[in-house]
């Protein structure tokens, strides 16, 4: 074939990426349009926000927690006790895991946040609070070889379509360079909510409920793993997975969410 009847092959591949750079921005256009005709709101107070989800004064009212807190539990103290002193919920009801952190306190800006991301499709919302996240657990993540996001049942994450734990994790990951096991860890049994249960209802409703799959047994000896989830409550999802770990036989299990229950009318120390 002659030079005439077809054209070089730099000017064929340069006209199929700007044909291909065309489709994309018409495909984008009907988004920018809703952009632009229905502005993002505050997921808090419903007010227009840039970008974030939250607008500034629902970000200040977040309680970020910081230094000083329980090394165990991350619980954040009233006042710094010292280097390495325990929070009493550590002493008396010590956890399977190593040690926890959240990004901030769950509290009515961190609930609407994480009950959007769960619950309303709000994934736009995950790489904020992953990077959050990532900011809280830096000192988990420097020494961590996998990131584990606490699963769901099949027939849960079927109606539900994703993981708000997996999609937080695959944040943190691109934050860290820490890799994501998604499917090292089964929910092998169905449970109920947990929302509404005593401590010893949720820790009898999660029992026996998570495994490590046959095949990646070998993904998780030996490593130093961190657990994913959007809420700790009560530890007792966390400390399930933690302990369907260990049996496996990883070297270390921490646990990173995005929000934590503190209980204020406790002392912590």
């Amino acid at each position: 074939m002659d030079a005439e009847a077809s054209p070089p092959r730099s000017l064929a591949s340069h006209l199929r990426g700007a044909l291909s750079a065309c489709r994309s921005a018409f495909a984008h256009l009907p988004r920018l349009a809703l952009d632009i005709a229905l502005p993002t709101m505050c997921v808090a107070c419903r007010e227009p926000v840039d970008g974030e989800g939250v607008c500034a004064e629902c970000w200040a009212k977040l309680s970020f927690i910081a230094p000083p807190f329980c090394p165990r539990l991350g619980i954040p103290f009233v006042y710094d006790p010292g280097p390495e002193l325990l929070s009493m919920e550590a002493i008396a009801n010590p956890p399977a895991y190593q040690r926890a952190r959240a990004a901030v306190r769950y509290d009515d800006v961190a609930r609407t946040l994480v009950h959007a991301l769960k619950y309303q499709d709000r994934t736009d919302l995950a790489p904020t609070m992953g990077r959050w996240m990532a900011r809280a657990g830096q000192e988990l993540l420097d020494g961590a070889d996998l990131l584990v996001p606490v699963p769901l049942h099949w027939r849960r994450g079927w109606s539900r379509r994703y993981n708000q734990s997996g999609a937080l994790a695959g944040v943190i990951s691109r934050q860290s360079g820490v890799p994501v096991a998604s499917e090292a860890l089964l929910r092998v049994r169905a449970t109920e909510q947990q929302i509404g249960l005593s401590r010893a209802q949720r820790a009898s409703n999660v029992q026996g409920a998570f495994k490590v799959a046959d095949d990646r047994k070998a993904d998780i000896q030996g490593r130093r793993v961190i657990l994913v989830d959007d809420v700790l409550t009560s530890g007792a999802t966390t400390d399930a997975c933690a302990r369907a770990l260990l049996r496996a036989r990883a070297a270390q299990v921490d646990v990173l969410v995005f929000a934590r229950v503190v209980d204020t009318h406790r002392a912590t120390i």
